[in-house]
């Protein structure tokens, strides 16, 4: 039995997990064109203009970030991770654009009231246990100036819970494989992750964790911390039905 399954993510665990290894293999997960459609999409949903301040939340090695900051936003990006942080400066530097990236948590953030825009993309909210979740959405809404939007894509718990886990999906690139197998928590409500990656003739083995909440579940927390409208899309901004993949919620301060 794995003793992480229904369990929280730690700071070191998430660490681990975000490392080289994740930003090796991006590309062969979300390749160029499908970060670029990515943006269009969160531009799209979160009303944003050129000049328009955003934050991103779990930025990771800045594929949406520095795009977002080409179209010409002003934006910032804070992640756990010094060597996504690292990889994100370098590909701002090569595109010629300027991303302010902060190292830190984003269950304590080191802004109020200074942004139009946050976002938390590709499954980055949900890590921690449901108090310190809730607390990620009231820090995120005290980042945001009166009117603002915050956006976040996760899973489709409805969606998820149709599957027959556990389920395994692998990606290559050259001779090196990433095998990551999924399985389910109903007890707690959470999805977990096992990865493999075979590198160089090493094997690296990490986990994730995070908690799936329904729509209504958002709206509690999302009102709780101080959001009004709240709305449903699924994957990539599509109307958002049970069979979805993905549901984007937006919510407005």
């Amino acid at each position: 039995m794995n003793d992480n399954i229904g369990k929280k993510v730690s700071l070191s665990e998430l660490e681990s997990y975000f490392s080289d290894d994740y930003v090796y293999f991006g590309d062969v997960i979300n390749p160029p064109k499908t970060s670029d459609r990515q943006v269009e999409v969160i531009w799209k949903l979160l009303s944003l203009t050129q000049g328009i301040s955003v934050l991103e939340l779990g930025c990771g090695y800045g594929r949406i970030t520095n795009r977002l900051a080409e179209k010409g936003a002003r934006v910032a990006g804070l992640d756990i991770s010094p060597i996504l942080l690292k990889k994100a400066e370098a590909d701002a530097a090569e595109r010629g654009v300027n991303v302010e990236y902060v190292l830190g948590d984003m269950r304590s953030l080191p802004w109020r009231d200074r942004f139009d825009a946050a976002f938390l993309w590709y499954t980055t909210f949900g890590y921690f246990d449901d108090a310190d979740n809730e607390r990620v959405l009231r820090e995120a809404a005290s980042s945001l100036r009166k009117g603002g939007r915050l956006l976040i894509d996760n899973p489709n718990r409805i969606e998820s819970l149709c599957h027959k886990f556990p389920i395994c999906s692998v990606a290559q690139r050259n001779d090196d494989v990433r095998i990551d197998r999924f399985s389910n928590d109903v007890l707690s409500d959470r999805e977990n992750l096992e990865r493999i990656i075979v590198r160089d003739g090493r094997v690296t083995r990490t986990h994730l964790s995070y908690r799936q909440y329904g729509f209504s579940e958002y709206v509690r927390m999302l009102r709780s911390a101080g959001f009004e409208a709240v709305e449903a899309y699924g994957k990539e901004g599509e109307a958002f039905t049970f069979d979805s993949p993905r549901l984007v919620v937006v919510a407005h301060k």
